[in-house]
């Protein structure tokens, strides 16, 4: 016992008598305090003794694509944290290959009696998918926030980065290097982010390097948002001679990275390559990648309290709230090719 107060003092950042007055339930000792050394027992993997356990306000689902994208584990892992600290207890339901669909696992939650759930980058980004299923959700009662996607014929609050935006930052930031031939990766074309990040990679292209809309037809190239759609992208991309190029994901953005290297490429001497995400770990691949931020801890929390207000009976006005994505240069992005 005395090891674990020593442990669990050290990462708290308190002497072990306030550790044992908190784990035996004494007073005097202020919320902020008793909150960190409960955090410590949680990040030390100790249980709290029972009469420490705060009683759950119920089961919140929260509906993710597949794992592969480490940006979906990031938004995950912000939302469910808010929730615990809200008296939540989190429900993540995973879309698979071949697995359960979204409507599937919305079902599964419904049945094990969720107080409401958070959708993030579902079938809200899908313009070609039936957005009645949302407003059958809402009929059950059953409150909803949407991430990364807006349907305009679905009453709830809607949390995004702002994809226009996110393509401006990247095309300037090519351009302002002196890339004048610049092309974007992205995923296929049905997806709400799909359109928005063009629509800004165009406005960007004609500000800038004075491209009319018809002439960016070429120096798009849709794809999957993966690895290997990035790589495919990249190549097709490569072969009409683009110096930098844009990704709709930090996934997409090593691809495109393998696709350069694949044809004696040097990144970024010879080519320059932007991401979108900023995952975890991404600032440690080789060469370091120049990414547009999405902020998720904001947005998370952001999504977390839409609901909550839902839950309390005073929600926000339905609509979509917009975040501010950030550049964050490293080393893909260098100068483009001499005149």
């Amino acid at each position: 016992m005395t090891a674990r107060l020593v442990d669990i003092a050290a990462q708290a950042g308190v002497s072990e008598a306030t550790v044992s007055r908190v784990l035996n339930g004494k007073p005097g000792v202020a919320v902020s305090t008793r909150e960190s050394v409960l955090a410590a027992l949680d990040v030390l993997g100790y249980e709290r003794p029972l009469r420490l356990r705060r009683r759950s306000e119920g089961l919140v689902g929260l509906i993710t694509p597949e794992l592969d994208n480490p940006i979906f584990p990031a938004f995950a892992q912000v939302i469910a944290q808010d929730l615990t600290r809200q008296g939540y207890t989190p429900v993540l339901a995973t879309q698979t290959p071949g697995g359960s669909t979204e409507d599937e696992l919305t079902e599964m939650l419904v049945d094990r009696g969720v107080h409401g759930i958070i959708f993030v980058s579902g079938l809200h980004a899908d313009t070609t998918a039936d957005p009645a299923r949302y407003e059958v959700l809402r009929a059950k009662g059953v409150p909803f926030v949407l991430v990364n996607g807006h349907a305009p014929d679905v009453t709830a609050p809607f949390v995004s980065t702002d994809d226009r935006a996110a393509a401006r930052l990247a095309v300037t930031h090519l351009a302002t290097l002196g890339h004048s031939r610049i092309g974007l990766a992205v995923g296929p074309r049905r997806f709400v982010p799909v359109i928005r990040k063009i629509e800004g990679f165009r406005g960007a292209s004609h500000e800038h390097l004075g491209l009319p809309e018809e002439d960016t037809a070429e120096l798009i190239q849709h794809s999957l948002f993966t690895l290997e759609g990035g790589q495919a992208a990249a190549a097709t991309l490569l072969a009409r001679g683009c110096t930098g190029i844009v990704c709709a994901s930090d996934l997409m953005a090593l691809g495109a990275i393998r696709a350069a290297r694949d044809l004696g490429l040097h990144v970024p001497d010879d080519i320059s390559v932007v991401g979108f995400d900023d995952s975890p770990l991404i600032s440690f691949t080789d060469p370091p990648l120049t990414t547009v931020r999405q902020p998720v801890h904001a947005m998370g929390q952001a999504a977390v309290r839409a609901l909550l207000e839902e839950l309390a009976g005073t929600p926000a006005p339905p609509g979509e709230f917009l975040f501010l994505p950030e550049l964050v240069v490293r080393g893909s992005t260098g100068a483009g090719p001499q005149q």
